[in-house]
């Protein structure tokens, strides 16, 4: 089978492997199509924090397929269904399993970073790890299912957005477009702040969903926050960076009493200023993974047509050429690259 191999920094390969076999209560995925996201990319490029990875390592976590085998002891699924995965792997057992906080578990591991991922024909997972996909979603949208459900925990379970509030994304990458999706479908209004790289792509797929957008390298942001929330400040601030500046810049952007909420990792630390948030009760929430439910609601989401899944995803990208597609997301060029690795809907 084909898969795409990481072997080594900034270096991925096309490679031909042997198709994986099921265990007695394993599943034998199809992948149809499988995108690119920040964690990948920081993978490629082998950042501290991912150096841990062992390589070669076939890449991939964000996917959708059809079930192609099953183990004799799986009675769940069938041949033929269609399926996404849950990429991150609790262990069950642990204090924050048991507690209902499974997203953050002590012994997690992840498809495409622990272990070898979705970035090839097939994929082998077990099948409490894997959903169901409506009959209205196609299988190509299928792919950032996973994304879509960190957007969804994010939204709905760990930020106070209400309809009507005033909310600020920052950061137009895939996470940042889709948080922005949520929040728009339930009735906020939603201000996206990019870079100037953002422009050429990113930005103007998020005007293209109808939400509003400002280039914080040469807009005045302070003037847009005036406006957009009549003075008052924004109830909610989204940090998506990824970059130690983002919550910095939040705490300037955020009314008393808002909430910000952060879900892109900063890459290194930040020297943040508590005081105003203190004197200003502004309530500091995190966000990381998704659960159970939100991978449902995502689904929803795309079957019911809130995720204009069509615009997000660029499959132009080939998997005989995998580095032109993760140099052109680092580079801004598009949200949400993907590979598609068998052909139809």
């Amino acid at each position: 089978m084909k898969a795409i191999v990481q072997t080594g920094p900034e270096t991925v390969e096309l490679q031909e492997h042997e198709e994986p076999s099921p265990g007695d209560g394993e599943v034998l995925v199809r992948v149809h199509t499988a995108g690119i996201c920040g964690s990948d990319a920081h993978a490629y490029r082998y950042e501290g924090g991912y150096e841990w990875i062992k390589l070669p390592r076939i890449m991939g976590h964000e996917y959708s397929g059809t079930v192609a085998a099953v183990g004799d002891d799986v009675d769940t699924l069938d041949v033929g269904d269609r399926v996404i995965e849950e990429p991150i792997h609790d262990c069950g057992h642990c204090f924050q399993c048991k507690n209902g906080q499974s997203n953050v578990c002590q012994n997690f591991s992840i498809t495409g970073l622990h272990r070898d991922g979705a970035y090839a024909e097939y994929t082998v997972v077990e099948p409490r790890h894997l959903h169901a996909i409506p009959d209205g979603v196609p299988l190509g949208h299928a792919a950032i299912t996973e994304p879509t459900s960190i957007a969804t925990r994010a939204v709905f379970d760990q930020s106070r957005t209400t309809p009507g509030d005033d909310v600020l994304v920052e950061g137009p990458g895939p996470i940042g477009v889709l948080v922005a999706t949520v929040a728009d479908s339930i009735g906020a209004n939603v201000l996206v702040s990019g870079l100037s790289q953002d422009e050429t792509a990113r930005l103007p797929i998020v005007e293209e969903l109808g939400i509003q957008t400002l280039n914080s390298d040469t807009d005045d942001i302070e003037a847009h926050r005036e406006t957009f929330t009549d003075g008052r400040g924004f109830d909610i601030v989204f940090d998506t960076t990824g970059h130690r500046s983002g919550v910095e810049m939040a705490t300037d952007q955020v009314r008393k009493g808002g909430q910000i909420v952060v879900v892109g990792l900063p890459g290194e630390p930040s020297e943040l200023f508590m005081t105003p948030l203190v004197r200003g009760e502004v309530d500091l929430n995190t966000s990381y993974g998704s659960m159970w439910s939100n991978f449902e609601q995502a689904l929803r989401l795309m079957e019911n047509g809130t995720i204009d899944t069509e615009t997000i995803v660029d499959d132009s990208y080939t998997v005989s050429d995998p580095t032109s597609a993760f140099e052109s997301f680092l580079n801004a060029e598009a949200v949400k690259p993907v590979f598609r690795f068998e052909e139809g809907t």
